[in-house]
């Protein structure tokens, strides 16, 4: 028999999954998550995130608890095939425009169980691990079945779901579903990919190094205290297989081990990777929608393939959680396509071109870069783009009102800058609508934008949020509660006329 519906099932517990269903959990929405693992996948993945999703973390509840097992990355190293440096890009000890480093590198599953303990704290989520998902079935408007089995017991059940949220992964069952297949954007590339824990201290400088090498592209980080990541691009009959003792991986690693005795090297993991670019041809059908590597892949060359995942989440679960609330129509949620899938197209062609771009060419592309990189530093303002954790502004949707010239604030992240309080805005906004403005706010303005669930922001002169309007040529914003600009004006009430009816059953 089929239970009840669910508002909604989260099918995956990967950081996407998480995140998404702890956003929902702070909307109050019961959630469902699905995952076939009883608990935190124990090898590690992605090691680097940006300010930007460092921040979303910290609306998650998790920012001083990431802060500690996380270490700043102190920029890009580039280096010819002897490991001699060709440029170098350092970043400052500074704060981001989103309040927190810039680069940061960590270890996934101590990120994952964090993510699963702060679940916990939100009575209406449920995690459920062990299970597979076997269909998703939906037909007219009615609610979604999703279908799983106990993979303890073999028992089979059926869950109704009013919406699915796949978040499954690059073999999503959720995307062969709904129909959607991935378009391949000419980007494969082997690589091995290493992770050693040691004692000892490598005594290397603690920023990225990536090996410009046509032959054997290479990349190393710092991630832990103990922790070490090696990418090698694999050479043709090579593979996994054959480094997974320290005799044979020691020679690829030693130019950064150096005196370290191999035995105080120990192997926390080596696995093949093929570097991807792919993006599915649709996010959604009906109530369904793909999230993270379900719905796109990335190369991992500027380190943005599980953030692009985290975006997803953040885009999506403010407007379902509206939908549900009755304050918002169902057809904004046409908009997370619409604004996601360019976006993350960007990101995936810029992955693309930078490991184009460190690894092709030959040995011409190892001469011309021995030529040309030491300059680089030359080129005005080339290092602080090059280090700018900044992504492109989201596209015109329902929800981005941006000019068509793509002018403005509108479709961009309003800065998590500090106020004249000491206060940061999402001190303030986090979750919810928020109208920023410079101008003096009448007290009928606050008490119109505080009775539909808003929040109003003043932005006060000399401030970095004042200086923020100015430079948009802006006097207001009305910024969603993901932080993204939702339209400009200079006349803040016109942006409160914009703000969604109050819900009259729960508020973030």
């Amino acid at each position: 028999m089929t239970a009840r519906t669910v508002p909604v099932v989260v099918i995956g517990a990967g950081p996407t999954g998480l995140t998404a269903a702890t956003l929902l959990g702070q909307y109050g929405i019961e959630t469902l998550v699905l995952d076939r693992w009883e608990s935190v996948y124990p090898l590690p993945r992605a090691v680097h995130l940006d300010d930007e999703i460092h921040r979303l973390l910290a609306r998650l509840g998790i920012a001083r608890q990431f802060a500690a097992i996380s270490r700043p990355a102190q920029g890009l190293r580039l280096l010819d095939r002897e490991l001699r440096v060709l440029a170098e890009f350092r970043r400052g000890g500074d704060l981001g425009r989103h309040g927190h480093p810039e680069s940061n590198m960590f270890d996934q599953p101590q990120l994952e169980a964090l993510l699963r303990t702060n679940l916990e704290r939100h009575p209406t989520v449920t995690l459920r691990g062990n299970v597979e998902v076997t269909a998703v079935e939906q037909s007219g408007a009615g609610p979604v079945r999703v279908r799983l089995t106990d993979r303890g017991t073999g028992e089979t059940s059926t869950v109704a779901a009013g919406y699915v949220l796949g978040c499954d992964g690059a073999n999503s069952l959720t995307r062969s579903t709904i129909g959607s297949t991935m378009h391949d954007l000419a980007f494969a590339q082997r690589w091995l990919v290493v992770d050693v824990a040691t004692d000892a201290d490598l005594h290397q400088w603690e920023g990225v190094h990536q090996v410009c090498d046509p032959v054997r592209a290479a990349t190393y980080m710092r991630i832990g205290e103990r922790r070490y990541r090696w990418e090698f691009r694999l050479l043709p009959g090579e593979g996994a297989d054959d480094y997974r003792d320290m005799t044979r991986l020691h020679p690829l690693i030693r130019p950064w081990t150096r005196d370290v005795p191999a035995d105080e090297l120990e192997i926390v993991r080596t696995a093949e990777y093929t570097f991807r670019a792919q993006i599915a041809d649709h996010w959604r059908k009906q109530h369904v929608f793909l999230l993270g590597d379900a719905a796109h892949l990335t190369p991992p060359f500027i380190g943005q393939g599980m953030g692009a995942g985290l975006r997803d989440a953040a885009n999506l679960t403010w407007k379902l959680a509206a939908v549900l609330d009755g304050r918002l129509p169902e057809q904004v949620l046409d908009s997370y396509e619409t604004e996601r899938k360019p976006h993350t197209h960007s990101m995936i062609t810029l992955a693309r071109l930078i490991g184009t771009a460190m690894t092709a060419g030959g040995d011409t592309g190892s001469a011309l870069r021995r030529i040309l990189v030491p300059h680089l530093h030359r080129i005005p303002g080339l290092s602080n783009r090059i280090l700018d954790s900044r992504t492109p502004a989201l596209h015109r949707s329902t929800l981005v009102d941006r000019s068509r010239l793509g002018r403005g604030l509108a479709g961009r992240l309003c800065p998590n800058a500090r106020l004249a309080d000491g206060r940061r805005f999402d001190d303030l906004a986090v979750g919810r609508y928020a109208l920023v403005t410079s101008a003096a706010a009448a007290p009928s303005l606050c008490a119109d934008v505080q009775d539909r669930g808003g929040v109003l922001v003043t932005a006060s002169p000399g401030t970095a949020l004042h200086g923020w309007l100015r430079r948009g040529r802006s006097v207001a914003a009305l910024v969603r509660p993901d932080g993204t600009v939702q339209r400009t004006a200079r006349d803040p009430k016109a942006l409160c006329d914009l703000l969604p009816a109050p819900s009259p059953r729960r508020r973030i």
